[in-house]
């Protein structure tokens, strides 16, 4: 993931924590806010709570896939801090995948890839 489109500091988080929209689902929790920049930025929150070191990394770079892969098709001009939830650990990540596709939708962030039909 680009630097620039990296969250890091703390002032950030917190500020998304205190105003930004929430959406939650059993894997994880997402916090969302206008950041009036040109580009979307993302955080990612993996504590203790779901293991060690080897567990929280691996979900940090699966989450960070997922969100590389879904950038081109997101709205810009906001900052998103995603919070792995404990039962996130194990899962697939096909099953992670969806659900941050779906998260995304529910927090109307989605934009239709050009040329794909609505049902």
């Amino acid at each position: 993931m680009q630097r620039h489109w990296r969250l890091r500091r703390t002032e950030d988080f917190a500020r998304l924590r205190a105003t930004g929209r929430v959406r939650r689902h059993p894997f994880l929790i997402l916090s969302v806010a206008p950041n009036h920049l040109s580009h979307n930025r993302y955080g990612f929150v993996t504590s203790k709570r779901l293991g060690k070191a080897v567990v929280r990394s691996r979900i940090r770079r699966l989450l960070r896939e997922v969100v590389r892969r879904a950038h081109p098709y997101l709205t810009p001009g906001f900052d998103l801090v995603f919070v792995a939830r404990p039962p996130i650990v194990g899962q697939t990540y096909q099953a992670i995948d969806k659900t941050v596709v779906s998260s995304l939708k529910k927090a109307g962030l989605w934009q239709s890839p050009a040329g794909e039909q609505k049902k």
